[in-house]
């Protein structure tokens, strides 16, 4: 008996593996199947932009791909429903089996599914065929975003087979079984159990809904059973009530205690059980107050947390489970106990992670910066929108249902133009149209829409008043204004929205780990100004009740194809990098939040670093460290020697530290009652002597960023790029010329943020002196390779205005004509070299020159103008002999 009855159990499994794909439309295909066709071999997950969205071709391919395999159905299932269920694929579906459409679906983040009992072959080999098109599409959401839209079939596929009595498969994707906790106290709780029974067989059944909680253990708890009479080829909708579980253990960030409900259905006559599914179950309850934030389970918790998108470096979206699983691991290691699922809904091992893992979730649809006036338009939000709750909708995680990010961003027609009013008015009229829909399907979350820092405009049109919560997506001291304008923002906030809810769903500045600048300045990217910024927002959050909560942007770096800058095609806001390692603001937040005690030391991922002695007697330089702790004192040994004890201010203790030239061991200790914790560091530290024919270190090399006042550190190389100085008898440096700047870009003070191509070091090529005169380096005689670098960043071509822009169109400089000569040490090693010839604009130039330096001479670079100004982006320099 227990056989038969295992049989009848619905069985669920991936067929990732062996696919043919092509890039691609294929004419008449899958009707007309041409083994003409050439195919790729790929496993899902898959996308077809994991490398071009990296490459230097601006754009990459939005278009159309098939996936072909062949699987054997076998004649076991003859008399089962079988199912075809896809977790995503972006961001427009249709599937074929054996040649005949089986469905569509239009949404490249929700699951999807569809019958295909009538189309199978048992016994041999069934054709599936899947047409996937990530083409722009103007009444498909995203239409445009600060991220990549990867094309493929990115998360698993699999088959599913259940008996012809079962729980609803055609709800959207969803379990069709919905679970809600009515009333948690403490005390006690009710659980109540929505769903649809679906009764293919064409004949009447008598059968019994069942719903058996289990606790963490596996004891079973409590039990209902109700007995059904289910018509043939119907639909029945079910309750279950089960009113009261004595002394839940309540689910929380601190204690994520899981319960599990297994719902079956079975034969009343036999007994045979023909479907089961399994669901977890959080006892928890909350609220949102607009004075004294955020509640769960009656006590106050500060909301903080990140964002995160769902790519990896190197495989774009497609990511195996475990990737997903990780992210959510480090951001609970972090401290964090939020997470905005950003922009869309993503992996199912996100949610049952969170889950697990005790962080609560807000997920959203993808509206993003813009919308379209169009029925095809709402009509897909409102499918999205009702897609994610019923497939969301069992996990005790969510608490926030949002949509339209940022979606007054870059609105449609001319400002102020009764169109562009107009335009407003659809804006809003959508987002009650989601707002309703939301209250429909789930009265017992929050709702949010997240805005960007346009307080005014979101008020004018409407959009603070329609949900529960507002949130907003707050750059002050990054895209524009200073970072001490964010408290001020918050504050008026709360004075003139006094009765809404408010969560910051983003905040952050780019960090791109080569880079460090001692003076650090806004858009540099440095590690050091992305400290100062976090500091100064985290203390404004924790200082302020009213605000519920923050996520920052983001977890992980991620692409984003359209960004050019230093590290092209990344947005470098993540407090990991792309391959997950910590930067600063990672720590900084750990030394916050974990309950156990911390120490970090900062800066780990410059572990090769290089500075100018500070004296013309010893070979050392002294760099302020900055060390994370939870602790109120940390002592600091380097290299053996105690640099003494300093008092933690907002988790954060600073050293004067002095690195010596070659390797430094660094060891940060606190104490925890009586006993020592401590973290451990070597840093391989290059100094360059003042004078570069001292005594103290024989010279031999060189590498200096013209234009630019930071540090660039390149682990690939193990080399330093040094910013650039004036020159001073017996060292080294410019004469004459300024710094590059482009003309009205409201951005960076320095060089430029577009993509230099033919180099992997754009940081090196995008900033420069120009008009400059000389470089002199005073270098003991010997044998030189002398290497010039050079970019011309002027251009003609038109770069459009960017997402992530905050409204600000971008500015053209046009190219003028340039020539030069290049002498050292008096011989004309560079003619006319200009943009006739090798200075292309926007493409790295690099040219390598050997040296005998002799008499004392040192090197001198000479640049002489024929038309236009000089330049010069990089100088290397390295000693042979």
């Amino acid at each position: 008996m227990a056989t038969s009855l295992k049989a009848q159990e619905r069985i669920k499994k991936t067929i990732n593996t062996n696919w043919n794909f092509h890039k691609g439309d294929i004419e008449d295909f899958p009707k007309n199947n041409n083994d003409i066709i050439n195919w790729d071999k790929v496993n899902l997950p898959h996308t077809w932009n994991a490398i071009d969205v990296t490459d230097d071709e601006p754009g990459y391919y939005r278009g159309i791909g098939w996936y072909q395999k062949n699987v054997v159905i076998p004649s076991s299932w003859k008399n089962k429903d079988i199912y075809i269920y896809f977790e995503g694929a972006s961001q427009v579906a249709e599937v074929f089996i054996n040649g005949k459409s089986v469905g569509n679906h239009i949404g490249g983040y929700n699951f999807f599914s569809f019958p295909i009992s009538s189309a199978v072959n048992f016994d041999q080999a069934n054709n599936i065929s899947i047409k996937v098109n990530n083409q722009y599409n103007d009444d498909i959401p995203p239409l445009s975003a600060d991220f990549t839209f990867y094309g493929g079939i990115y998360r698993d596929v699999y088959l599913m087979a259940v008996n012809k009595v079962h729980f609803d498969m055609d709800n959207h994707a969803s379990k069709g079984i919905f679970i809600s906790t009515p009333k948690v106290t403490k005390e006690q709780a009710s659980v109540l159990v929505k769903g649809v029974l679906s009764n293919t067989n064409s004949g009447n059944q008598s059968l019994i809904i069942c719903s058996q909680i289990f606790d963490a253990n596996g004891n079973k708890i409590a039990e209902k059973q109700d007995k059904i009479k289910a018509t043939g080829t119907s639909n029945q909708a079910f309750e279950q009530n089960i009113p009261s579980i004595k002394n839940p253990n309540l689910w929380s960030p601190n204690s994520p205690y899981l319960y599990r409900i297994i719902s079956q259905i079975k034969d009343a006559k036999t007994g045979a059980l023909l479907d089961e599914v399994s669901n977890p179950l959080g006892f928890r309850w909350f609220s949102f107050d607009a004075d004294k934030g955020f509640f769960l389970n009656g006590e106050h918790l500060k909301l903080i947390g990140t964002n995160r998108h769902q790519d990896f470096k190197g495989l774009g979206n497609a990511l195996p489970d475990a990737l997903h699983v990780r992210d959510m691991e480090l951001l609970k290691a972090m401290g964090g106990n939020f997470l905005r699922i950003s922009h869309y809904p993503q992996d199912p091992e996100v949610l049952e992670a969170c889950d697990r893992l005790g962080i609560l979730t807000s997920v959203e649809i993808p509206i993003v910066n813009t919308i379209t006036e169009s029925k095809a338009f709402t009509d897909n939000c409102l499918t999205m929108m009702t897609e994610m709750i019923r497939q969301d909708y069992n996990h005790p995680s969510v608490i926030i249902w949002a949509y339209m990010n940022e979606v007054l961003l870059r609105p449609r027609y001319d400002k102020g133009s009764e169109k562009q009013e107009n335009y407003f008015k659809a804006v809003a009229k959508l987002a009650q149209e989601l707002e309703d829909l939301t209250r429909i399907e789930d009265h017992s979350r929050y709702s949010m829409i997240p805005c960007h820092g346009n307080f005014d405009l979101y008020k004018r049109v409407g959009l603070t008043q329609i949900p529960d919560i507002v949130g907003w997506n707050l750059y002050q001291g990054w895209y524009s204004g200073k970072s001490e304008d964010f408290a001020g923002y918050l504050d008026k906030h709360h004075k003139e929205l006094p009765s809404k809810p408010l969560i910051i769903t983003e905040y952050g500045a780019d960090v791109d780990p080569h880079f460090s600048n001692p003076n650090p300045i806004r858009f540099d990217k440095s590690q050091e100004y992305s400290n100062k910024y976090h500091q100064v927002y985290l203390k404004a959050i924790l200082q302020r009740p009213f605000v519920a909560g923050s996520a920052i942007w983001n977890l992980a770096d991620f692409n984003s194809e359209q960004r050019t800058d230093t590290d092209p095609h990344t947005n470098n806001k993540g407090i990991l990098t792309t391959h997950r390692q910590p930067k600063d603001q990672y720590y900084f937040y750990q030394a916050h939040l974990l309950k156990a005690p911390f120490i970090k030391i900062g800066s780990q991922l410059r572990n090769l670093r290089s500075g100018i002695s500070d004296s013309e007697t010893e070979l050392l330089h002294h760099e302020i460290l900055e060390i994370y702790s939870n602790q109120p004192q940390v002592t600091l040994k380097v290299n053996g020697k105690s640099l003494g004890t300093v008092k933690t201010d907002f988790c954060i203790a600073k050293f004067d530290v002095p690195f010596k030239d070659g390797v430094n061991q660094l060891e940060a200790t606190t104490l925890v009652n009586g006993k020592e914790i401590k973290d451990f560091v070597e840093i391989n530290y290059i100094i360059i002597p003042q004078k570069l024919k001292s005594s103290l270190k024989p010279f031999t090399e060189i590498n200096v960023s013209l234009g630019d006042p930071r540090y660039y550190m390149d682990k690939t190389l193990q080399q330093v790029w040094l910013p650039e100085q004036a020159y001073q008898p017996g060292s080294w440096g410019y004469v004459g010329g300024e710094i590059f700047r482009m003309k009205n870009s409201g951005r960076q003070s320095f060089g430029t943020d577009k993509n230099i191509l033919g180099t992997d070091y754009d940081a090196i090529y995008a900033t420069q002196r120009e008009d400059i005169k000389q470089f002199k380096l005073d270098v003991p005689d010997g044998k030189y390779e002398l290497t010039l670098h050079f970019a011309e960043l002027l251009s003609d071509k038109e770069k459009g205005g960017l997402a992530y822009n905050l409204g600000k169109d971008a500015e053209n400089e046009k190219l003028s004509e340039r020539s030069f000569n290049v002498y050292v040490n008096g011989l004309k090693v560079l003619e006319n070299l200009g943009t006739k010839n090798e200075l292309v604009p926007e493409v790295a130039y690099a040219t390598k020159i050997s040296i005998n330096v002799k008499n004392g001479t040192g090197v001198v670079v000479n640049f002489e103008a024929i038309k236009g100004k000089t330049i010069l982006n990089g100088l290397q320099l390295r000693r042979i002999y």
